[in-house]
């Protein structure tokens, strides 16, 4: 009977872990496990013409922007996802996201860029909304920041 047990457990435990790493295959790849979460209950809702090719959009333009700029790239954003609705922020030295608040840091950062961006002007909420809320306007459903090395903490956007 305790062999019954003990198998019927292992069996629970695997079948929870191949769902858990199916449902974010990401995990692992890209980032480590997270191991800090937090919910945005966004002010925005999402603009009913985001897809998958908008996020996509979203990153290339964002990536270029920092191209640009002749000092060297920290971090690199992109999207996964069927549907591209998973943003990963990913830092691409020791420094800039060394800890989660100087990763918390760098998203206000963006929040700063947004607001300047033509679409929050446009809606109005150039004082309002944040970089989670513009992830929201385009569709994303969760941001994964991470060092690159050692942690990362996953936002769920609602």
């Amino acid at each position: 009977m305790t062999r019954y047990v003990a198998a019927a457990v292992l069996a629970a435990g695997v079948l929870l872990s191949t769902t858990v790493s199916a449902q974010d295959r990401h995990t692992g790849y890209y980032y480590p496990e997270p191991g800090t979460e937090e919910t945005y209950q966004a002010r925005a809702r999402t603009l009913p013409e985001s897809d998958r090719d908008r996020r996509l959009g979203f990153v290339v333009a964002f990536m270029g922007e920092m191209a640009r700029d002749p000092a060297p790239q920290r971090f690199a954003i992109f999207a996964k996802g069927g549907e591209a609705e998973k943003l990963i922020i990913v830092a691409l030295d020791d420094e800039v996201f060394a800890t989660l608040f100087r990763a918390r840091a760098v998203l206000a950062m963006l929040t700063s860029r947004v607001r300047a961006s033509p679409l929050f002007a446009e809606l109005g909420v150039q004082n309002l909304f944040t970089f989670y809320d513009l992830a929201k306007l385009i569709g994303y459903k969760q941001i994964t920041v991470s060092d690159g090395r050692n942690w990362s903490h996953r936002v769920w956007i609602e």
